[in-house]
């Protein structure tokens, strides 16, 4: 049966009928890049950090586990919002969409407001219940408390991010991140060795650059979506004003995404204390590791982003059938470059640790376990790039319940068996993140393929 003509004013949802791979890679390219940058950056400044010794790098692992817990605020709100977004481009109201992001806006900033004063009080009873050693505690209190000054911008940067994706400009984050990301790097090179004149910071000047590129970041992006030519532009009428009914509409389909970062992100505290108990050496190696992995995430949010883009437009653009079709093609793409990924970490994991540091001890624990987590990329793909179609119809609660399930019982409960009964130390930590990957990926493809998704009303 012949689909009618999109109703939507969306050039995206009108390209997809002849080319929907090409489509896809168009969006997910600057994703990938933009991903690959913020790796980049933090493969660099774990880099710099880690030549401060395995204390520094502890510090910053303590840290930044209690910091992301805060992010179910950003992401609630940012996965309202590009759902939202995302239906009124494919629809043609690019109106509604700018009021979207200007409730999105007032609610993210108030929240975090909030959340920077408890974090930078509690910034020493926060590493102490990391489970941090004595010589930790006053690196990591000191690192918490300069990165808190950023998070508000930076949560407006994930939430101008999101709008602008979800209208289908993937280019202008990455073009923001290109420039940012260099700074960061360049601040984290004169302060933390204090070079060009600099006083030499340590650790403190890494959080400083962190804090500062942060910043610009959220401000820039801010300037950005006041020009008529965004994607999505900022209504400035009415801006203080909260709307309460839009506020529930955005919260209703991005608190159960809330609820999946706070219960996941719980799961990942006491397991980061898990693997702390394992001695600082153990944990260092578990830091690097992690920092290596993240290399896999690029492709993966990139695809997943364009999926959720995808499948919302072509929802408000009454097309359900395209809208599955782009979620099983992104699907084939990712999990072919995960594919990649996984040969690359379990062939030269030695290669890649040695980037970071020259301890053996520390590279030998990491390399065994990239070689072990090489076995989750496709399932973690598959949970990255469904879960984004999911989140593109407004259908977070699925999500949720896959990463509450797996996150407590596939990586937390598991990873407490292999360590604490079957003595398996780092190995078994990581073993457990397999299963954890495994179990969310089946889930959400399971409820993707199962289409409820596509008559749901936000």
């Amino acid at each position: 049966m012949h689909q009618p003509p999109p109703r939507g004013g969306s050039e995206i949802v009108q390209q997809e009928d002849s080319s929907s791979k090409k489509v896809i890679l168009k969006l997910a390219w600057p994703v990938i890049i933009e991903q690959a940058l913020n790796t980049l950056t933090q493969v660099v400044d774990m880099m710099m950090v880690g030549r401060l010794g395995a204390a520094a790098v502890t510090a910053v692992g303590l840290s930044i586990q209690p910091l992301l817990f805060s992010l179910a605020i950003g992401i609630s709100i940012s996965v309202g919002t590009t759902a939202l977004v995302a239906r009124f481009i494919g629809a043609g109201d690019e109106e509604e969409a700018g009021r979207t992001l200007q409730q999105s806006l007032l609610s993210v900033g108030v929240l975090t407001i909030i959340v920077s004063i408890i974090f930078f009080l509690l910034a020493e009873q926060v590493i102490r219940f990391m489970g941090a050693e004595a010589e930790v505690i006053p690196l990591g209190t000191t690192y918490i408390r300069i990165l808190v000054p950023g998070l508000m911008f930076m949560f407006i940067g994930f939430v101008l991010t999101s709008a602008l994706r979800g209208a289908g400009d993937t280019k202008t984050p990455m073009k923001v991140n290109l420039v940012l990301n260099i700074i960061n790097v360049f601040g984290n090179y004169v302060l933390i060795f204090g070079r060009l004149g600099f006083p030499e910071m340590g650790l403190q000047g890494a959080a400083l650059a962190t804090t500062f590129a942060r910043s610009l970041t959220g401000i820039v992006l801010f300037i950005h979506v006041f020009k008529p030519q965004a994607a999505v532009t900022l209504l400035k009428k009415n801006f203080f004003i909260p709307d309460l009914q839009r506020i529930k509409r955005i919260l209703n389909i991005g608190y159960p995404a809330a609820l999946e970062q706070l219960v996941m992100r719980t799961a990942q505290i006491l397991f980061v204390r898990v693997v702390a108990g394992l001695g600082t050496v153990a944990f260092a190696a578990h830091q690097i590791a992690i920092n290596v992995e993240s290399i896999s995430y690029m492709p993966g949010i990139g695809i997943a982003t364009a999926a959720t883009t995808l499948v919302g437009q072509n929802l408000g653009a009454e097309r359900p059938k395209q809208a599955e079709r782009s979620g099983h093609q992104a699907w084939q793409l990712g999990a072919l470059i995960m594919g990649g990924m996984a040969l690359l970490f379990f062939f030269i994991p030695d290669l890649l640790m040695r980037l970071y540091t020259d301890d053996p001890a520390i590279i030998s624990q990491g390399a065994l376990a990239l070689r072990i987590v090489a076995f989750a990329q496709i399932p973690m793909g598959t949970q990255f790039i469904y879960a984004g179609g999911l989140r593109g119809a407004g259908e977070t609660r699925s999500v949720f319940y896959s990463t509450a399930i797996s996150s407590w019982i596939g990586r937390l409960g598991m990873a407490y068996i292999f360590i604490e009964f079957m003595d398996m130390g780092l190995a078994g930590a990581w073993l457990a993140m397999v299963i954890d990957w495994s179990m969310r990926g089946g889930y959400v493809f399971y409820r993707f393929k199962l289409g409820r998704w596509k008559e749901l009303e936000v």
